[in-house]
């Protein structure tokens, strides 16, 4: 419906563009007849100054010698007739008139989607309407962390910068985040933050800003998951590709279980180990979530490669299905909902995967803001929404 009223208002706007041109009409050509007239005026005009002496008589012979000139110049002009066609240029415009909006429909009927409806102007301003209300709240929070005599609470800081890296705005998230660096009660999770924030400001550059944050992360904590990480990366753009993929590797070999954060080491590694040359390493060597019915075994991982994709998939579902069952049972495993949350993330299913994050941030309230696993959830959230 949409695609034939567009046909019909394209069709009678060519009718108003092409019917002037079919008709053709002739035109007068104007100003013939007015220029000898204007001649003469001027005329009587040079023989007015010279009379007043205001030109002399050469100054005058001249200016009336030219003005005959031009007089009879008009009037030879006006023997090759008064009247003009007006068809100069007229097949172009109806040619344009009919290939211009045939080939807009053509390519928009191939390459468009006319059976997707547009986003209604409503929803539009309820999104906008959303983000200009977490604006406001942004600006207010800043003004009342500045306004105070203290400087502010930390946790204001620091739930200020991770709402600007949200939002995008990864200059002031670093500015915030570095508030808080400044103060003896700064972790190495703060640091690690202020470092990402950095890094993101930069379009993946680690500056050596960035990297002096990095080493006090690690400082603080070595087995902080983002300050190796963010090392790693540095390392990496210094061309210490082996020093950086051994830094990954090491990391990995040290974690006690799945943890979310594996999964980018392993690809930051596997990138590394292509300019390396060196083999490639899965999830599975790292983290086979063995035992108690949580995850596949060993041999499950080893029996899963020799599966058709249909068997596959329904194989890793049958091991989704088994861990969620578990935390039915077992609610305030919040390693078990961190891996069932990356297991939807794998499989696409991203209200599920919301969900189990948002399970393992509320067993996150009563742990220490320094435990990385805080960072991990928060960043999981803020892409899958």
């Amino acid at each position: 419906m949409i695609f034939a009223w567009m046909v019909l208002l394209t069709a009678l706007s060519v009718g108003f563009v092409v019917f002037p041109l079919l008709r053709g009409r002739k035109v007068p050509l104007a100003g013939l007849d007015s220029t000898p007239a204007v001649l003469l005026d001027q005329l009587d005009e040079v023989q007015c100054d010279l009379d007043r002496r205001v030109i002399s008589k050469s100054e005058a012979a001249a200016a009336q010698q030219e003005i005959k000139r031009r007089i009879l110049a008009a009037a030879r002009r006006s023997t090759t007739g008064q009247i003009a066609e007006n068809t100069g240029g007229r097949g172009a415009l109806v040619l344009a008139a009919f290939f211009v909006p045939l080939m807009a429909v053509g390519y928009y009927a191939f390459m468009g989607s006319p059976e997707i409806s547009s986003l209604a102007y409503a929803d539009r301003q309820a999104e906008r309407a959303e983000q200009q209300k977490i604006t406001e709240l942004t600006d207010k929070l800043y003004a009342r962390l500045t306004s105070e005599p203290n400087g502010g609470a930390s946790e204001g800081w620091m739930l200020l910068g991770q709402t600007y890296y949200r939002m995008g705005e990864y200059s002031q998230a670093a500015a915030a985040f570095e508030t808080v660096t400044s103060r003896d009660d700064a972790s190495s999770a703060t640091f690690s933050m202020l470092a990402e924030a950095l890094v993101s400001s930069e379009q993946g550059i680690v500056t050596p800003k960035a990297e002096t944050a990095i080493d006090r992360a690690i400082e603080l904590d070595p087995s902080n998951p983002a300050g190796a990480f963010y090392k790693s990366m540095a390392m990496a753009q210094k061309g210490e590709e082996a020093a950086a993929h051994a830094l990954l590797l090491s990391q990995l070999d040290a974690a006690d279980g799945f943890a979310p954060w594996m999964e980018a080491f392993i690809a930051q590694a596997n990138q590394i180990a292509r300019t390396l040359g060196r083999d490639q390493i899965a999830l599975a060597d790292y983290a086979p979530m063995a035992g108690g019915g949580a995850g596949p075994t060993a041999e499950d991982v080893a029996a899963a490669g020799n599966m058709s994709d249909e068997d596959r998939g329904e194989f890793i579902r049958s091991m989704v299905n088994r861990l969620a069952e578990k935390l039915e049972d077992k609610p305030d495993d919040l390693d078990g909902w961190l891996r069932l949350a990356n297991a939807y993330t794998v499989l696409g299913e991203k209200p599920n995967a919301v969900s189990a994050y948002e399970r393992a941030l509320i067993l996150l309230s009563d742990i220490a803001p320094d435990d990385p696993r805080h960072q991990v959830v928060e960043q999981a959230l803020s892409e899958l929404r």
